[in-house]
């Protein structure tokens, strides 16, 4: 079974199907800025959980992340894991430049 993608702008969020199914089997909210995306909260299913809905969401974004020159913040501890184990995406997130301090 393929896990299909899109991006719900106006809904803010990334959302996945799989084949045949008009069911959301499982989404990815965010916050977007010119600079930055924000990924704030990742739900899948309990029917789809163990079928690559997570991953598929996290890849699809970063990927779309990376084309657009935007900094990731992985708020969702399902995205800060995946970019853990997947290094290859580690050069995404954001690192603050501020320099004030206490």
């Amino acid at each position: 079974m393929t896990v299909h993608i899109t991006n719900a702008s106006e809904a803010r969020r990334y959302e996945a199907r799989l084949d045949g199914q008009d069911e959301v089997a499982g989404f990815a909210e965010y916050i977007l800025t010119s600079e930055l995306i924000a990924f704030v909260h990742t739900e899948v299913r309990p029917a789809h959980e163990g079928k690559g809905v997570g991953s598929a969401l996290v890849r699809t974004s970063l990927d779309a992340a990376r084309k657009s020159g935007l900094r990731v913040l992985a708020t969702c501890p399902f995205y800060a894991a995946w970019i853990e184990r997947h290094p290859e995406y580690a050069d995404l997130l954001y690192q603050s430049r501020s320099q004030v301090t206490d």
